[in-house]
C-alpha cells in the first residue's frame, strides 16, 4: 500500500460516533441541502429537521445539497425538538447571542472534544440549529446540555445556517480524525531531489545564462550565483522539478535570439 492510500484511509478511519445534526424549523429547502452537504463534507449523515416550513420532501433542498444525496435521503422529520432529541445522551444548542439560560459556553473545538469522546464511547449527540432569522428560543436552549457559539464578530454574528453546520462539522471530523488530510503529496511518490542533480542544475542554469552575459558586471557574479542558489534550495526541489527545470533552461538554449530595437530604434541581432 502507497503512503498516499494509507493516509486516505486513515482519513476515512472515524471511531466515534458522529453527532445529528438538528435543524429547527428551517425555512428554505435551499438551507437544508447546503446543510446537508456540508455534514458530507465531514461525514455526519444523520440530518433531522423540525417542521421545515416548506414540508419534506423537498427537490430544492436534493438540488442544494450537490449530491449529498444519502443524506437527504435519510433525512428525518420530526413535529417537535423534544422528540427530534429524544433518542440523543447530550445535545449542543448552538447560538450567536447571550441567553438568560444559565450553561457551559463552549467554543466548536471544544464542543468537538466533548462530542467526539462520548461518541466514541458509543454515546449518541448532537447539535441543534435554530432558524435563519431568529435562532432558537430560550426553551428550546434549555432542553441542551451546552451552548456552542463561533468566536466571530459580535457587531455581525448572524451565520447562514449552513456555515455554522460547516463550522462544528470540520471541527467535529479534524478531532475525530486527529487532523487527517485525504492525500499528502508523499516522499514516496515525489522524492526530494539528489545534491548532486541540483548541482548540476545549477551549473546548467548558470552557464545559460553566462551565455547571454546575465551576471554583469562580472565582478558581481559570485554574489548573482548564490542568490539564485538560495532562492531554489528554499524551494526543496523534488527529482521532477529538477528534471522540469532543466527542461525548460535546455530549451531556451535552443532558441535563436530575437532582434531587438536599441535606442534609435533600429533591429540589431544580438
Amino acid at each position: 500500500m502507497s503512503k498516499n492510500a494509507k493516509i486516505r484511509d486513515e482519513a476515512r478511519a472515524v471511531t466515534a460516533r458522529p453527532p445529528a445534526v438538528i435543524l429547527c424549523e428551517p425555512q428554505l429547502g435551499e438551507n437544508i441541502g447546503t446543510a446537508a452537504r456540508a455534514m458530507a463534507n465531514f461525514g455526519l449523515v444523520d440530518l433531522r429537521i423540525v417542521n421545515p416550513r416548506d414540508g419534506w420532501p423537498s427537490e430544492k433542498a436534493r438540488a442544494a445539497a450537490s449530491r449529498a444525496d444519502h443524506v437527504i435521503d435519510n433525512v428525518q422529520v420530526f413535529d417537535s425538538v423534544e422528540a427530534a432529541i429524544a433518542d440523543l445522551q447530550f445535545v449542543y444548542a448552538t447560538t450567536a447571542r447571550s441567553r438568560e439560560v444559565p450553561k457551559p459556553v463552549r467554543g466548536p473545538g471544544e464542543a468537538a472534544l466533548k462530542s467526539v469522546e462520548l461518541g466514541e464511547k458509543g454515546h449518541a449527540t448532537g447539535y441543534l440549529f435554530g432558524r435563519e432569522r431568529w435562532g432558537l428560543n430560550n426553551d428550546e436552549v434549555a432542553l441542551a446540555d451546552e451552548i456552542v457559539t463561533l468566536p466571530v464578530d459580535p457587531d455581525f454574528a448572524s451565520l447562514n445556517i449552513a456555515q455554522a453546520v460547516l463550522v462544528c462539522a470540520y471541527e467535529w471530523r479534524k478531532t475525530a480524525t486527529s487532523g487527517a488530510l485525504p492525500f499528502i503529496l508523499s516522499e514516496e511518490e515525489h522524492p526530494p531531489a539528489k545534491k548532486e542533480d541540483v548541482l548540476r542544475f545549477f551549473e546548467h542554469l548558470e552557464g545559460a545564462l553566462d551565455e547571454v552575459t546575465f551576471f554583469r558586471p562580472p565582478e558581481r557574479r559570485p554574489h548573482m550565483v548564490r542568490t539564485l542558489r538560495n532562492i531554489f534550495q528554499k524551494a526543496e526541489l523534488t527529482e521532477q522539478e529538477v528534471r522540469a527545470l532543466r527542461g525548460i533552461v535546455a530549451s531556451l538554449e535552443k532558441r535563436e535570439p530575437r532582434p531587438r530595437k536599441d535606442r534609435g530604434g533600429e533591429g540589431r541581432g544580438d
